[in-house]
């Protein structure tokens, strides 16, 4: 990344300036040490774009190098700059800010290795083949995905998709909780709905589940002659609805994993002997003393009645997985906040590391439609996740669901969402893609002059372009948008680095709209198809690798990459 390669070169030359005494009191930087006084000093230098870019590509503030040098940092800068090794660029100072300015050798080696590494561009071992773990919609299979469970799918599955790009080994898991009052309530309130499917009269509880889904699922009981338990055949049932509207949204899973799995294998017992040294009697009930490892209190894991807690078999579950993965990843909703404590303190007294657990905590997804927030309870459609995409299509979903930060409240505009103008964020971006495509197709297919019926020659030959994205001709391009696309795909790069360091998938959809915007903005004021072949072959070359890298952004993202809009 050309960002961590100046600052490289900049802290190799502080050293080495430093060294040479012309750096004031400093003796090393490289180190974090320097003269007596200012030993052990940590010092970062950091590369980014400089606010005016007039002054530059890029630029590194060395005016913290002021505590340890004492002298000025323009000073300091000139130093620095003496001791930089030679190179395809521009050196100059501002205050304290050293800047750089690229020459075509750095943008021609950008478009050259693209072309080259072609949909494997950006992808690393970060991960070095870490085992990671993550879990995440895992809804009770007790009625329809709401909305905020395909949040939580878009999230997740992207993030999954990131990581191994980036060199994890990914296993994504759904967990079933099948076991409780809630699937009890589920089976009895199949059963009601099947007796009145057969034509008794029947008045549903208020504690049942009374959602019509039911009704669907008493009438296909009953069509099929159906003996099973009223339990099972539900929850069997539920999960069926819900696998396959997974699959619908292009959301993969490795592992359904069942609670009442954990109880038919003993695992919620060997989990529980397993801290045993951590358990109390109180009140009749067994306590966890979860505030000895951080929690803010202890927590009851069997109650009075001998009933096991929730916590009991997530604790259990979370020791299954430990067994399984180095690295733990949950997505859950917001008002599992104060739960996150509770699975940490069991994972630290079981032996783990709590760290190795990192838990998102999504926010709530609003619908607007018309301009106003659509009432959940009010609205017969757009209450599930199925309406959702019913009618906005899996591509808007995807994309609108994970282009907010998670721990954000999302609006979900259905009319923008659904709209076909630059003002919806997915079709701004597929649009892109889809223009590069049609420049590809113009500028290496034979065309017909609609007047004379005449075909006309390509304005390059498909040998021409292929040596143009093989070996780039010498950039002579004046036209800043030109630059400012060609270094807005090198940052796809940190993109990446950044999404694995902060499990924030949301950073695809920003980076895309910005390469959208960027390349639409080339497209505007550089004309890519000209009879100057020279000229033509590159800017063909860098719609070539535009399009590369978007398709790529968009196949991370989950949504399709059209060749035509």
């Amino acid at each position: 990344m050309l960002k961590k390669y100046f600052e490289g070169i900049v802290k190799k030359a502080a050293d080495e300036a430093a060294k040479a005494g012309k750096l004031g009191a400093a003796e090393s930087f490289g180190t974090g040490k320097a003269n007596a006084a200012a030993c052990d000093l940590k010092i970062e230098l950091f590369c980014d774009k400089p606010k005016n870019p007039e002054f530059g590509d890029f630029a590194i503030n060395i005016s913290s190098l002021a505590k340890v040098a004492k002298i000025a940092p323009p000073q300091i800068a000139g130093a620095i700059i003496e001791a930089l090794p030679g190179g395809d660029f521009e050196v100059s100072i501002t205050g304290g800010f050293i800047n750089f300015k690229l020459g075509p050798k750095f943008l021609q080696n950008i478009l050259d290795e693209i072309a080259m590494r072609g949909a494997d561009y950006g992808r690393c071992n970060l991960g070095c083949g870490k085992k990671v773990n993550i879990e995440y919609v895992s809804a009770n299979p007790t009625g329809p995905f709401h909305i905020g469970h395909g949040r939580w799918a878009a999230v997740g599955s992207s993030l999954s998709d990131t990581l191994k790009f980036a060199g994890y080994n990914v296993f994504q898991e759904f967990y079933i909780n099948d076991a409780g009052n809630q699937i009890e309530k589920l089976g009895l309130s199949l059963e009601l709905r099947v007796r009145e499917a057969r034509g008794e009269k029947i008045e549903m509880p208020e504690d049942s589940y009374r959602g019509d889904y039911l009704i669907d699922c008493a009438k296909k009981y009953v069509e099929e002659g159906a003996t099973q338990d009223y339990t099972e055949y539900a929850k069997t049932e539920m999960l069926r609805q819900q696998k396959e509207l997974l699959k619908k949204f292009g959301v993969h899973f490795d592992l359904f994993f069942s609670e009442t799995s954990l109880y038919k294998d003993g695992e919620v017992e060997v989990a529980v002997e397993k801290l045993a040294p951590y358990l109390y009697e109180s009140e009749g009930a067994t306590w966890f003393k979860s505030s000895e490892f951080g929690d803010v209190q202890d927590r009851v894991i069997k109650k009075a009645d001998g009933a096991n807690t929730y916590l009991t078999a997530d604790i259990a579950y979370h020791y299954n997985k430990l067994q399984r993965a180095d690295e733990l990843i949950n997505i859950w909703g917001a008002d599992h906040h104060g739960y996150i404590p509770r699975i940490k303190a069991s994972i630290k007294a079981l032996g783990g590391d709590p760290n190795c657990l990192t838990v998102l905590l999504g926010q709530l997804v609003n619908i607007i439609q018309d301009g106003e927030a659509v009432r959940m309870g009010k609205r017969k459609t757009m209450v599930t996740l199925e309406d959702l995409l019913d009618e906005v299509g899996v591509d808007g979903v995807r994309y609108w669901m994970l282009m907010r930060s998670i721990d954000t409240t999302l609006d979900f505009d259905i009319d923008l969402a659904k709209s076909q103008s630059d003002k919806n964020p997915v079709f701004y971006v597929q649009y892109a893609h889809a223009r590069c495509c049609s420049i590809l197709r113009k500028a290496v297919e034979p065309r017909l002059d609609t007047v004379d019926k005449k075909e006309l020659p390509p304005f390059l030959t498909q040998a021409e372009f292929d040596a143009a994205i093989k070996t780039p001709p010498k950039l002579n391009e004046a036209d800043p948008s030109f630059k400012k696309l060609i270094l807005k795909l090198e940052e796809f790069n940190e993109v990446i680095e950044a999404i694995v360091r902060l499990k924030a998938p949301y950073l695809l959809c920003k980076y895309a709209s910005e390469l959208a915007s960027d390349f639409h903005y080339f497209y505007n004021y550089t004309r890519v198809l000209t009879e100057d072949k020279e000229a033509t072959a590159i800017r063909v070359c860098t719609v070539n690798c535009t399009k590369t890298v978007m398709a790529i952004v968009l196949k991370l993202i989950g949504v399709s990459a059209p060749e035509r809009m």
